[in-house]
């Protein structure tokens, strides 16, 4: 594992307020700090009285919100205020039998996102249930598809159901889902259940336009899109060229690498630095490349923990720029604030029109934008 990768998952690491990187930025670092405050207060005021926040039939809408609240920069409380264990206790009541935590559908989305939130409480009394979850997230791994590009990936889930078939950004909050997770499941149980790591690493292959490892007909030959990634093999949110090939676009491509990363490949490897090199053509704080705003507060999310768990403090632009992107994308952030505090994105594609869904996701782009600077 990288030494980015463990920072990352080592429990209390969010709750630690971190020394300032750079000088220069602590004027802008002081302002995500406030932002993030603002974030999390209006979050506070929208809660539903059952715990839950916007629609109570997805669980993952209520982790994402304790996900910021824990990891707040200047550290969480030794007691949860009452409505941090009232979303607590509503994830709690989602908990099925086969493991899982969800109501209505999207059963591996749901769980992954209320796993990693029930990991980050960093309370024992969570043990049972976050074994349970970390295996019925293990066991939404896609095996003997129709389709063999399928296999190795996870999906809304269950397979087999609507929406069956895998697809990239499911896998990645699988993937972190069962790092984040792994400690505590396999503590006292070595023989546990284990993802096939290398079959995800095969599934994660054939969504990236990389033709000299990824040899199937819907690879991109664009040097626009090479190393870039598509939302599942053979389909990408951002269309196709006109060749028939899948483009890529930004948020898969951050999900891609960061799918590389917890699967535990190296920086030199030509899967990692095609998509590294991907991005740093494609680099924007402006827009979800390839998608405009659509999907611009994932986007951002997804950009910042690969960004900051790839390592790169400063990132080196194709061109030859050296941007200082966290101090980039706060400022981006604090400028899309509204006055009360949310956020909102103009585009309604995948639900960011939804004030709690785009509140959460930039309170913890901030929270990561913050330990960089």
């Amino acid at each position: 594992m990288t030494c980015a990768l463990a920072l990352l998952l080592l429990p209390g690491a969010r709750g630690q307020e971190p020394i300032p990187r750079h000088e220069e930025n602590l004027s802008v670092r002081n302002e995500v700090g406030i932002a993030i405050d603002k974030g999390l207060d209006w979050l506070r005021q929208h809660q539903n009285a059952d715990g839950s926040w916007s629609l109570d039939d997805y669980p993952a809408l209520t982790a994402l919100p304790l996900w910021a609240y824990m990891g707040k920069p200047d550290g969480t409380p030794p007691e949860k205020p009452d409505y941090i264990r009232k979303g607590y206790d509503f994830i709690l009541a989602s908990a099925r039998p086969d493991g899982g935590i969800y109501r209505k559908g999207l059963a591996n989305y749901n769980t992954s996102i209320s796993l990693v939130a029930l990991v980050l409480a960093r309370d024992g009394k969570y043990d049972s249930i976050i074994r349970a979850a970390h295996d019925f997230v293990i066991g939404q791994q896609a095996t003997g598809l129709p389709d063999p590009t399928m296999n190795g990936g996870i999906g809304y889930g269950p397979t087999g159901a609507a929406r069956e078939h895998p697809d990239l950004s499911n896998t990645v909050i699988a993937l972190e889902a069962i790092r984040r997770s792994e400690a505590i499941a396999n503590k006292e149980r070595p023989d546990g259940p284990k993802l096939d790591w290398d079959a995800a690493i095969q599934f994660i292959q054939r969504c990236q336009n990389l033709p000299a490892v990824n040899k199937q007909p819907y690879v991109s030959t664009s040097p626009d899109d090479r190393g870039g990634f598509m939302y599942f093999p053979g389909d990408s949110s951002a269309g196709e060229t006109g060749k028939g090939g899948a483009r890529s676009y930004g948020s898969m491509s951050y999900a891609g690498l960061l799918s590389y990363i917890y699967a535990d490949l190296t920086k030199a490897d030509p899967r990692v630095t095609g998509a590294v090199d991907w991005l740093k053509s494609h680099y924007s704080v402006d827009e979800n490349p390839g998608m405009g705003i659509d999907g611009l507060f994932y986007y951002y999310q997804v950009m910042a923990k690969a960004l900051s768990t790839y390592g790169a403090a400063d990132l080196s632009l194709a061109d030859g720029r050296k941007v200082n992107w966290p101090k980039e994308l706060a400022l981006k952030l604090i400028d899309l604030q509204q006055e009360d505090g949310s956020w909102t994105n103009e585009s309604g594609r995948w639900m960011e029109k939804d004030p709690v869904l785009a509140t959460a996701y930039s309170v913890l782009t901030l929270e990561m934008v913050y330990r960089e600077m």
